[in-house]
């Protein structure tokens, strides 16, 4: 029966060629062609496949087209500032976009405008308190610890000692840090404020270790060392160094103020006199540069108060010489607004 599976030394051989009959008898051959339904045709060997050349290999002329059209700068529409895709995308949507702050400002009322300013000025000053604590940081957990863990006597006088500390870290803080500007309304980044923040607090150090200084000095018997100003001194009523030798100890209206206080009102000059009395040279000279301060911060926000009732005067104007004179602009003009 070898002639059923071919003549080659393994059974798989026949199966391996392009036609499986043709290690077969020939009579076999002829007997299985003749009687099978199906006519058998010997499959013949594939034709390779023709190749498949890119234009860009068979035709240099496609390759130059190619290579100049890459080189040719793609032109789309400009891409606005506040778009959110730089490739360009909704070009003529972003086109048009107004930011929602934008709609909200020229969308607010006088008395919101109004609110927006005094509320930025008293976020100031509450911002002073906050950058003050921060920068006690170290004072605070010392009252703290005193409270939790100190000596019993200490905590029998409410850790005296401690809480003094921390209240004048925090006074002086506060005062440098309105010497520096932080108390200015205007709109800065918040590394700025970072900087004025870590500065007030190296000059407070400063400060402290020139009192440290002075103090062993006194003891030691040497001369007292002399120190250049913590900050720019303020033009006072005499010079730099009277100013310096004034306890402000005496009565609070015989305190000189900085010549940048002299015009204000009564009133005011006798609140500021109250604030120098009691304290010492180094005290009082930042001291004095914060009132200075204080002072053109509160200029600055009443200029920006007078700016709006200004804008809103000229559009009243405006709407009483158009006709269209409001209700309210007739209240508003009875009451002298």
């Amino acid at each position: 029966m070898g002639w059923l599976w071919g003549s080659g030394k393994d059974g798989n051989s026949g199966s391996s060629g392009t036609d499986p009959l043709k290690d077969l008898d020939p009579s076999l051959r002829e007997f299985l062609q003749k009687e099978s339904p199906v006519k058998y045709k010997p499959s013949e060997a594939p034709s390779p496949a023709p190749s498949t050349t890119t234009p860009s290999q068979s035709s240099p002329a496609y390759s130059e087209a190619s290579t100049q059209t890459s080189q040719t700068p793609i032109t789309g529409p400009t891409i606005p500032a506040k778009s959110a895709y730089p490739d360009g995308r909704y070009a003529h949507l972003w086109s048009t976009y107004t930011p929602l702050s934008d709609i909200e400002d020229a969308t607010k009322t006088d008395q919101e405008k109004l609110l927006d300013v005094l509320n930025g000025y008293k976020e100031r000053k509450a911002q002073i308190g906050r950058a003050a604590i921060e920068n006690c940081a170290e004072e605070q957990w010392a009252v703290s610890e005193c409270y939790r863990s100190g000596r019993i006597t200490d905590r029998l006088r409410l850790c005296h000692a401690e809480n003094r500390s921390f209240e004048r870290c925090y006074n002086m803080q506060a005062r440098f840090l309105k010497a520096l500007g932080y108390l200015s309304t205007y709109d800065r980044p918040p590394e700025v404020d970072e900087q004025i923040q870590m500065h007030a607090d190296t000059l407070y150090h400063r400060m402290l270790n020139q009192e440290r200084l002075v103090k062993e000095a006194k003891d030691a018997g040497l001369p007292i060392p002399t120190f250049p100003s913590l900050i720019p001194s303020t033009k006072s009523t005499g010079d730099a160094a009277s100013a310096k030798t004034l306890p402000a100890k005496g009565p609070a209206s015989e305190i000189p103020l900085p010549q940048e206080l002299e015009d204000l009102q009564p009133k005011v000059k006798a609140e500021f006199r109250q604030r120098l009395k009691g304290l010492s040279p180094e005290e009082r000279e930042v001291e004095e540069k914060a009132m200075v301060m204080e002072v053109e911060a509160g200029e600055t926000v009443g200029k920006q108060i007078g700016q709006i009732y200004e804008e809103t005067g000229k559009a009243k104007q405006l709407r009483k010489e158009q006709g269209k004179e409001t209700v309210g602009d007739k209240i508003s003009s009875l009451f002298g607004w």
